[in-house]
């Protein structure tokens, strides 16, 4: 799955975790005193649902629209996806400084930012999928809306999520505000492929051009329309959500305020973090298996479009992803802690068998079953980084000492080399198309075109899927020893995984 923007940040949720001692005599007093209503915490995962919304329809369906309605060559394109994800990834730390820097006003220290940013991602977003009158400068049109976007929807999901240390000083209220925000972004991504899928799916029907007779180059007035119109719903969710977030939660004064700012520059962080064996081990690792589950994303839609006869089952198909990911989810916890987590990675090499089968045999009953498989090995490659990266940070301040803090350089710097990775393997991928000879917005391909889309949907991430995971089972495994469980938990609240 996508990537959703935003994520684990260099802000998100720096609060210094208390002594063992101090957390067993206040954890009763502290649950009391910061006990959250069911509507301040529906209030709360209702916030998160907009991010996921956008990011699961960009991920599914930006490059058939920029590609067959929207006609821009599949270089521009390339160039198009590639400077959106660096932009994304350039806006994390920086999001970090600016908001860690920010003074508390009435309303808060981060939720101004999240209302500030609301307006603007939302236009970002909607003209990302508009359609403008002139042909010459379209792709510096997409380029610029949709760098704009991943960054502004950057600026959103860094206080978003960092607020959750705002919320109450009780740990486990803490927590349960998480187990909200992670529902309901889960929520929001299958609303996201589904709404916009739906929405758009009569402009790629099968037999549209020969409905349309359009000449050569030009665009149906009803693709537009529908593009236009699932834009306009998805943007209206970012104003809504926020409306229910600002009035539903009230954000705390940050007792950890005074001493923001004291620790590691980012850079300087950075630095240190990959000098980490097993940090960069497991970094390099799920570069490539973060970038083979985005390229199986983004090719599937044009998979089946242009190299299979699937054109009535692409929705159902990203439906059946989602809906396996997600109720695939509290399968993989349970077998993370019963059977461990190097154990629990070869569940990212299901689909490798599969993809490869529907490659070779593009019929709908072979779709479904590797659509499902693909959203159950999506779900284990989302959530293991995020269960194996406390143990890693745990293994880095055991050895270096520097004290709290350290951890959300870990974080933030993951998601920006993945978001890095992202953007190149799309990139590189997309330009293969242009190679072969895609004509944008023809009803039919070349064969060369055909073979180099069976390749990206099987081929290249089984490659990468393999080489990642060869690269984390040889790795050692951080020996930590065993810690106090709010310790574990304080780390843990810092993870943040979208399966969009």
């Amino acid at each position: 799955m996508a990537e959703a923007p935003g994520g684990p940040t260099a802000l998100a949720e720096e609060a210094q975790p208390a002594p063992p001692e101090a957390h067993t005599s206040e954890l009763s007093s502290d649950d009391r005193a910061g006990h959250l209503s069911f509507c301040t915490k529906l209030c709360y995962g209702i916030g998160g649902v907009p991010n996921q919304v956008a990011s699961s329809a960009t991920a599914f369906y930006l490059q058939l629209f920029l590609l067959d309605v929207a006609q821009i060559p599949a270089a521009q394109v390339s160039l198009v996806l590639f400077g959106g994800k660096v932009s994304g990834a350039a806006a994390d730390p920086v999001a970090g400084f600016f908001i860690n820097r920010s003074r508390r006003t009435g309303s808060g220290r981060l939720m101004p930012w999240v209302l500030g940013c609301t307006p603007f991602v939302a236009l970002a977003y909607f003209f990302l999928w508009f359609l403008p009158p002139f042909t010459s400068l379209r792709g510096l049109w997409y380029m610029t809306f949709y760098c704009l976007f991943q960054a502004l929807a950057t600026f959103f999901q860094v206080p978003y999520t960092a607020l959750t240390m705002l919320l109450t000083p009780s740990p486990r209220e803490r927590d349960s505000a998480t187990a909200y925000r992670m529902t309901m972004e889960m929520a929001g991504t299958l609303m996201g492929a589904t709404i916009h899928g739906l929405i758009v799916s009569p402009a790629h029907e099968p037999h549209r051009c020969e409905k349309a007779a359009l000449p050569p180059g030009s665009v149906s007035p009803d693709a537009m329309r529908l593009y236009s119109i699932a834009a306009a719903v998805i943007a209206l969710t970012y104003p809504v959500c926020t409306s229910l977030l600002h009035l539903g939660v009230k954000e705390k004064p940050d007792p950890s305020s005074p001493a923001s700012g004291q620790g590691l520059s980012f850079l300087a962080g950075l630095v240190l973090t990959v000098r980490h064996p097993p940090f960069l081990k497991l970094v390099v690792s799920f570069l490539f298996i973060s970038a083979a589950i985005q390229v199986e994303q983004s090719y599937l839609v044009l998979f089946c479009t242009h190299a299979s006869r699937l054109h009535d089952h692409v929705q159902r198909l990203v439906l059946t992803i989602l809906v396996s990911a997600v109720l695939s989810t509290p399968l993989w916890e349970w077998i993370l802690q019963r059977f461990g987590k190097k154990t629990s990675a070869f569940g990212i090499c299901v689909m490798v068998p599969f993809a490869i089968l529907l490659a070779a045999v593009p019929t709908a009953p072979v779709a479904y079953v590797v659509a499902f498989v693909s959203g159950v090995s999506i779900a284990v490659s989302m959530l293991l980084p995020w269960s194996m990266l406390p143990d890693v940070v745990d293994d880095f301040q055991l050895q270096h000492q520097h004290g709290p803090g350290l951890e959300t350089i870990f974080y933030s710097s993951y998601v920006f080399f993945t978001k890095l990775s992202g953007a190149g393997a799309l990139g590189i991928s997309t330009l293969s198309l242009e190679f072969t000879g895609y004509k944008a917005g023809a009803c039919e391909q070349a064969e060369e075109v055909v073979v180099t889309l069976k390749v990206l949907i099987g081929a290249v991430p089984t490659c990468m899927i393999l080489t990642g995971l060869c690269i984390l089972l040889v790795s050692p495994t951080p020996k930590v020893p065993s810690q106090d469980p709010s310790r574990q938990l304080s780390l843990r609240r810092r993870t943040s995984y979208s399966l969009a």
